[in-house]
């Protein structure tokens, strides 16, 4: 079923075009593009009319879009509108009645309502001669969405009470009762509390079922035909609830703003505003949750958990539990990276009398120094990781993984969230999930399906205004670029990262960006840049960095360090990892810490703490990171003039570089080689495409052998044609080709 946008309680006045005249749908911000499209069901027309249309804070994605068609482009759904008015009465109605069974819920029940009415389809040949509909096997097909949706703007409300009242007394099956309702309420002439009632019931099956948009369109329904100011805001706050979770953000956000419900408000903003004010009215919220909701502040389910069915309770819904609301405070202190406030939070979970959820005591016991008992509390978070949890809890599992170094769970634990909220069909928390998947991909040794994964997820984020996890996907991409040796894109994609993080007070992408830039210097061999870039990272606040994204650059900062003779800074940080390491027990840590010992020790001494690394890579997963200290061990033995080991480690390290595709890593090895006066052999030019190529230049080069030009292409991956004009250059460059022919040739080769 498609997302639902139910007729709104009050319709505005669509707002005028903005003074400096027409804004082209090119300009709009990646995330406002991609939702404007989705609203207008891509047609451009539609789509141009929109972005001209939008107000300045809407265009910068500051307020909700408009989600009614007469607001969304009303000269399109006019120009409709006078086609549908020039067809016979007999062929309009019939053509209601379908527009009704499929606008804006699905119901399927056109032809046992022609049945029922024993209606002549006749008429149907004139609307398929004028090429505005065509008979199907199921009933009727529109030419296109907006077509659909002007056939039941254009009827008169008698009319579309009458086939909608029709629609429901042939929808006879229990299956069908929420479909029902939705019918019989929208043949309703006016409030009624007992349809509001059986409205309220049947938006809890469905969302029972894994249906959000059904259950935000009866609950939204619901809200309109209640005689009650009190059930009106608290469904509407459901209705918003359920409009997030089917991934439609903007006619969420307006809901939301109908209501009185300051935990709703900062769920959402937790996701697309400012991360700090969404931790402080969480941790609020959670402290008056013990008290009576005052008159008129009506609470609400939460977004990323399943709400709970409004139908079980007369009055007033349950707030989101405290407990619930403090994991969610947790996730907005990771994104902020001011952990030190988690302290609060803790403090407000013990007034309550409740045990802190264990991501935000781990974190508090982590920043206090406390690693024995952040490792506990992490580790029993990430043991909730089991198949069909809630995704909330599979997520936070996976993110106490990752502070553990435990990648293998913490990749368990995100795909487990992620398809935990598909089965409940809460498609906002499938990106959420995917964030933090890309990490546990990457270090073990799969950048490309880690890109390929970001991707996605970063599209999805756009698309359901999720724009804060877009802006860590974007971070995520720059470290994968500068991995694969991309340098203009990994400094786009960190500048927009960085962009977006500093007015949102993002510390964890702007960190993530900041050294992603530090490793494609360090890849690069320009070891002043790096050191410089990771000392600003270390010396970064909440908002600017991350203590969590500092620990994890630390070895790179040691080996930018020692690179240029610059060690002091570098050894007090590699002795606190070096702590965390020993307390978690983490394989792939401890065996970073004995390589940043190893860098840190002068001459023939170093040489045993790298086959202590080395011991340690092989019972860990971070697979790139092994090969990073062989080339480092490798580089060592060089110089101690152990060229028979030197040469095995290095020509290892290479075959590993080449297999992730960082050409920067395996030209230092190269160069080690060709210093040791050992035969390197050339880059390996005799792959397919899809090894030679990173995933995304994979996907820019199957559009454009399929004939798509840049500027389509560019659309449809959510970057600019510039990018894209870079992708192709970087895909002609790595298979030694100078056109889209020889490109599709080459393709045709390999994968035909």
């Amino acid at each position: 079923m498609t997302p639902v946008n139910p007729p709104p309680l009050d319709r505005a006045s669509p707002p005028p075009p903005t003074a400096a005249g027409p804004r082209p749908v090119s300009a709009l911000p990646e995330g406002v593009r991609l939702r404007v499209l989705r609203l207008v069901h891509g047609d451009p027309r539609a789509a141009a009319e929109l972005a001209a249309r939008l107000t300045e804070q809407q265009a910068a994605g500051l307020d909700p879009l408009p989600t009614d068609p007469a607001e969304l482009a009303p000269e399109v759904l006019s120009a409709h509108r006078r086609e549908i008015r020039t067809l016979p009465d007999d062929t309009r109605l019939l053509l209601l009645l379908a527009a009704a069974d499929q606008y804006p819920v699905a119901t399927h029940a056109f032809l046992r309502a022609v049945a029922a009415a024993r209606l002549d389809t006749r008429p149907l040949e004139a609307a398929e001669t004028a090429g505005i509909a065509h008979a199907t096997v199921g009933g009727v097909g529109f030419r296109d969405a907006w077509t659909r949706i002007a056939v039941y703007e254009t009827a008169a409300p008698d009319d579309r009470r009458d086939v909608h009242r029709l629609l429901a007394r042939v929808l006879h099956d229990e299956a069908e009762r929420p479909r029902r309702s939705w019918h019989r309420g929208a043949g309703a002439l006016g409030p009624s509390g007992r349809l509001a009632a059986e409205l309220t019931a049947s938006a809890a099956r469905a969302r029972r079922a894994g249906d959000p948009p059904l259950a935000a369109a009866l609950t939204e329904r619901a809200a309109l035909l209640s005689p009650d100011p009190r059930d009106r805001s608290r469904l509407l706050a459901h209705a918003a609830s359920d409009a997030w979770h089917a991934g439609s953000p903007d006619r969420a956000r307006t809901l939301a703003a109908r209501t009185h419900t300051e935990p709703l408000t900062a769920l959402l903003t937790l996701r697309t505003g400012p991360a700090a004010e969404a931790f402080d009215a969480l941790v609020a919220g959670a402290a008056r949750s013990a008290r009576p909701e005052a008159p008129g502040r009506e609470p609400a389910g939460e977004p990323g958990a399943r709400p709970a069915p409004v139908a079980a309770v007369p009055a007033a819904a349950p707030v989101p539990a405290a407990g619930h609301l403090l994991a969610r405070a947790a996730e907005a202190a990771v994104y902020t990276g001011d952990l030190r406030r988690c302290r609060e939070a803790v403090a407000v979970a013990r007034g309550l009398d409740i045990v802190p959820p264990g991501l935000l005591g781990g974190i508090v016991a982590a920043v206090d120094g406390r690693y024995e008992d952040a490792r506990d509390l992490l580790e029993a978070t990430a043991g909730r990781c089991g198949p069909g949890g809630d995704p909330t809890d599979l997520l936070h599992a996976g993110i106490a993984a990752l502070m553990l170094g435990d990648h293998t769970r913490a990749a368990t634990a995100t795909v487990r969230s992620a398809a935990a909220a598909r089965a409940r069909g809460v498609t906002d928390a499938v990106s959420q999930a995917m964030e933090f998947r890309a990490y546990a991909d990457f270090w073990t040794g799969r950048p490309r399906a880690a890109e390929a994964t970001a991707l996605d997820a970063l599209r999805q984020a756009y698309t359901t205004g999720q724009d804060n996890g877009a802006c860590h996907l974007q971070a995520a991409l720059a470290m994968f670029a500068a991995l694969t040796g991309d340098g203009d894109l990994c400094r786009e994609r960190a500048a927009a990262a960085r962009s977006h993080a500093l007015t949102h007070g993002l510390g964890l992408p702007a960190a993530l960006a900041q050294w992603a830039l530090a490793f494609l210097d360090l890849g690069a061999g320009r070891f002043d840049a790096a050191a410089t870039r990771l000392r600003a990272l270390a010396a970064s606040g909440p908002g600017h960095g991350h203590r969590a994204i500092r620990h994890l650059a630390t070895p790179h900062y040691v080996e930018a360090a020692v690179r240029t003779d610059d060690t002091r800074i570098a050894r007090a940080a590699h002795a606190d990892y070096d702590r965390w390491a020993r307390a978690v027990g983490s394989p792939d840590d401890l065996a970073l810490s004995a390589r940043c010992r190893a860098l840190l020790t002068p001459g023939a001494d170093a040489v045993e703490h790298y086959r202590t690394a080395l011991d340690l890579h092989a019972d860990g997963t971070r697979a790139f990171e092994r090969a990073r200290t062989e080339l480092l061990f490798g580089s060592a033995l060089r110089r101690l003039r152990h060229r028979a080991e030197a040469r095995d480690r290095l020509h290892s390290a290479l075959e590993a570089f080449e297999s992730f595709g960082a050409p920067y890593c395996a030209a230092g090895a190269r160069a080690e080689l060709r210093a040791l006066g050992a035969p390197a052999g050339p880059a390996r030019a005799t792959e397919s495409p899809a090894v030679r190529l990173t995933a995304q230049q994979m996907l820019v080069a199957r559009m454009a052998a399929d004939g798509a030009t840049n500027r389509e292409i560019a659309a449809r991956l959510a970057l600019s044609p510039r990018t894209i004009d870079h992708h192709l250059r970087g895909v002609f460059t790595r298979l030694g080709i100078r056109s889209r022919i020889e490109l599709v040739r080459l393709l045709a080769e390999t994968e035909g």
